[in-house]
């Protein structure tokens, strides 16, 4: 599951590992983004609409990718996933709480170089394509 920030680093290429490691994925390993990242790539959009050829870019590149739905499980996951990061005092932004949970419930890796992300537990794994940054 990619998050916003890898998206924006393949997209904007700012990261050619990051591109690259994208374009290498294979047929059965559909790159997914969770629909909370969605939100957050279309009101970047929305609060720029002067950007109509990053737009065009943007649009092309959210087509090859499976956006993943927010149902039940996912809210489940993410208010035991709150309430355990508060008890031990920690904290991830809003939307980066929800795309955790969203992960964790989901079982898929979370392709971020938010370092952040680390202190969530229940995480399949966490990998940062953009290490050349």
């Amino acid at each position: 599951m990619l998050d916003t920030n890898t998206v924006s680093h393949i997209v904007r290429g700012r990261s050619l590992l990051a591109r690259a490691r994208f374009e290498a994925m294979s047929t059965p390993y559909r790159p997914c983004i969770s629909a909370i990242t969605e939100g957050e790539i279309r009101y970047g959009l929305a609060k720029n609409r002067a950007a109509n050829a990053f737009r065009l870019l943007m649009e092309e590149f959210l087509a090859k990718l499976q956006t993943l739905p927010w149902g039940t499980a996912e809210a489940a996951t993410y208010s035991a996933l709150r309430a355990e990061m508060r008890a031990a005092g920690k904290a991830l932004e809003n939307l980066d709480m929800l795309i955790a949970a969203h992960a964790v419930a989901t079982g898929t890796t979370l392709v971020t170089s938010d370092k952040a992300f680390l202190q969530v537990r229940g995480l399949r794994g966490i990998e940062d394509w953009a290490t050349d940054l």
